[in-house]
C-alpha cells in the first residue's frame, strides 16, 4: 500500500495485496486519514468484480457520513455492477473531479 497526500486528498494506490487486506490496512491507519478525501487507486490490480467493490462499502459509508469524499480508482470493473452507494471512476482526474464537486455541494449545503 502506497500512501500520497495532496492537499486534502490521500491517495491510497494498491498494488499487491489482496482487496480484503487493503480495507482490514485502511481501517487500521483510518484515524490518520479521517480528516481528508479519500482515493483509492485500484488500477494495478487484475479485473475486480462488485464483490471486490462492496469490501469497501463500510469504509465509504463511515466517510461520507463525516462529510468527506471516497472515490475507487479502477477501469477494470463493469461500471453496471457497481453499487449507487459508492463511487467507482476508471481515471485519477475523474477521482478529482468528483471531489471537486463534492466539495462544492457541500459548500451549497447539499
Amino acid at each position: 500500500m502506497i500512501l500520497d497526500q495532496n492537499g486534502n486528498t490521500s491517495i491510497i494506490t494498491q498494488e499487491k495485496a489482496t482487496i480484503v487486506e487493503l480495507t482490514k490496512k485502511i481501517q487500521a491507519l483510518y484515524p490518520k486519514f479521517k480528516n481528508s478525501n479519500i482515493i483509492v487507486s485500484l488500477t494495478s490490480l487484475d479485473p475486480l468484480d462488485k464483490g471486490d467493490i462492496l469490501e469497501f462499502l463500510e469504509l465509504s459509508t463511515i466517510h461520507k457520513a463525516a462529510k468527506n469524499s471516497f472515490v475507487i480508482v479502477s477501469d477494470k470493473v463493469d461500471f453496471d455492477d457497481v453499487p449507487d452507494e459508492i463511487i467507482v471512476v476508471p481515471t485519477l482526474q475523474e477521482a478529482y473531479d468528483v471531489i471537486e464537486m463534492e466539495d462544492m455541494e457541500r459548500d451549497l449545503g447539499f
